[in-house]
């Protein structure tokens, strides 16, 4: 059992919260829900049916596209196959497809024939994979060797908002990789929470076209854009694998109105010589998160989509995707910052120290899992008391606006101060030629740790004068002591979330700086 107490747990006002908040109910346990909401995703498919059948539902760049109708008819034989291959109503399926119509057929054939979807990460090896297998204990598995299952329409299964829907999995960038299941009200809470947060209108419809450019594996392309449009009647349009030409030219040929990706993505766009040449007019909403953002990059992005709002989300796998959001109204003033609470969370502080605005974030809400999947210790570790512990160090400002400070176990401590590699990192990125970094400790027998920095440059990089830039803006004991600096980008995670052991595990430190 953990042993983590909340007898100093401050809870974050909503006074000054500027999402909507109607509809929202207190239940019992004290967990705030949505009143009227659709049951299931089978639901929310049916609708759309019934009220957008001849909308484009999906896209493929470079291949097919799927109505409303069609997505439906076509799932209900993918839902027939599985019966036929004995798959059965709580069972759970793997779907490792590449993002495309593969993947939104699987998962929604697995939804209707009752079944429960395993998102697998299509980069893992195929050790990783076969622990993932055996882990969800997966009764079929839909690798990209598997034909798409076929079969009589299937007949959708009755579940409830509170049965699993699906499983996703951790990154395990520390340890193995754990299964988080997601209910179907889950899914849909996150769906009622994005329209409302991002500032969509209840009617977009088919004017909402997002392009999803991040994995399927990963909740926020699939919760916060996929899931999203098909709870709006709109389109999503999946481009399999990253490609910045590619994807410029998706932009303007299928009409994007919602983009979303990581701050890094964007900053690589940006500097592209052809992205002056595209006619991004029509994008409304720019979305980003996963990692923090320069505050030069977000005034950036507000110049190159003059006609867009923009906005910052932070969630996790365990939440279904949100769990705060910056509105536009705030992306420039207040860049660091991951904004409000959503509608049904509830956000929480468990201090660290004497200062009660300074602690690991706690969350609560009809979006955050139950549990792991089989992981009892690991469950009773994170959930304590009905509030699921997020493991990141926040501060709050007056207005009850939410800073990530940090991963609790990626502080630094240098001789007894803790130093914030968030806080490091987000200055080395606004600093000239610094196009990515990412902040560790560097063991030192009379410090303990010293901050050590890695870098992904321009070839102009000059370290004087980014030591001067860090110098002029950081405390003397915070300013990298070792910098290696590398010619190609840092590696993330689907999330966009720097893969700080493997990072640890390939850099090799020269002599200090200073």
């Amino acid at each position: 059992m953990s042993d983590r107490s909340h007898v100093h747990l401050v809870e974050v006002s909503r006074a000054n919260n500027p999402f909507p908040q109607g509809g929202v109910e207190v239940d019992p346990g004290g967990v705030r829900r949505y009143s009227h909401l659709p049951q299931t995703l089978v639901d929310v498919l049916k609708s759309r049916v019934i009220d957008s059948a001849n909308i484009e539902a999906v896209v493929e760049v470079n291949g097919g596209r799927l109505t409303y109708r069609e997505l439906w008819e076509r799932a209900c034989r993918v839902a027939g196959g599985m019966y036929e291959q004995r798959v059965r109503e709580g069972d759970r399926v793997a779907l490792r497809y590449p993002a495309g119509l593969h993947w939104a057929l699987a998962f929604w054939g697995a939804l209707i024939a009752g079944a429960v979807p395993v998102a697998v990460n299509t980069r893992s090896t195929e050790p990783e994979c076969e622990f993932i297998l055996q882990d969800s204990e997966a009764t079929l598995d839909l690798n990209p060797d598997i034909p798409l299952p076929d079969g009589q329409p299937f007949r959708p299964a009755n579940r409830r908002a509170s049965d699993f829907a699906a499983i996703f999995y951790t990154s395990g960038t520390t340890s193995r990789p754990k299964g988080v299941p997601t209910t179907h009200e889950a899914f849909i809470t996150n769906a009622e929470n994005a329209l409302r947060c991002f500032g969509l209108p209840r009617d977009v419809g088919p004017k909402l076209r997002t392009l999803v450019s991040a994995p399927l594996f990963h909740v926020t392309a699939c919760n916060s854009q996929f899931l999203l449009t098909h709870y709006l009647g709109a389109t999503s349009v999946i481009l399999p694998a990253l490609h910045l030409p590619t994807m410029f030219e998706t932009i303007e040929q299928e009409d994007i109105t919602l983009l979303v990706t990581v701050p890094a993505v964007y900053a690589l766009m940006l500097r592209h010589d052809r992205f002056d040449s595209v006619d991004v007019s029509g994008v409304r909403w720019v979305g980003y998160g996963g990692a923090p953002i320069a505050p030069s990059l977000a005034t950036a992005l507000k110049k190159a989509f003059p006609e867009s709002a923009t906005f910052n989300g932070y969630g996790m796998t365990e939440t279904a995707s949100l769990i705060t959001v910056l509105p536009d109204s705030d992306a420039e003033t207040h860049a660091g910052s991951i904004g409000f609470a959503v509608p049904s969370v509830d956000v929480a502080i468990a201090p660290l120290g004497d200062d009660p605005a300074v602690g690991e974030l706690l969350v609560r809400g009809a979006n955050v899992t139950s549990g792991y999947w089989n992981r009892p210790e690991a469950t009773s570790e994170a959930m304590v008391e009905g509030w699921f512990h997020t493991g990141d160090v926040v501060t709050v400002d007056n207005e009850g606006r939410l800073r990530i400070v940090d991963r609790i176990k990626d502080v630094i401590n240098r001789g007894g101060e803790n130093i914030s590699s968030i806080e490091v990192e987000s200055v080395l990125v606004s600093a000239p030629g610094v196009r990515d970094a990412c902040v560790i400790g560097v063991p030192d027998d009379v410090m303990g740790e010293k901050v050590g920095a890695v870098i992904f440059a321009d070839a102009s990089l000059d370290l004087e004068v980014v030591i001067a830039h860090c110098s002029s803006r950081l405390t003397d004991f915070k300013v990298p002591q070792f910098i290696a600096v590398v010619d190609k980008p840092l590696p993330r995670n689907a999330g966009g979330k720097l893969l700080k052991g493997k990072i640890r595990g390939d850099v090799r430190w020269g002599d200090p700086l200073r």
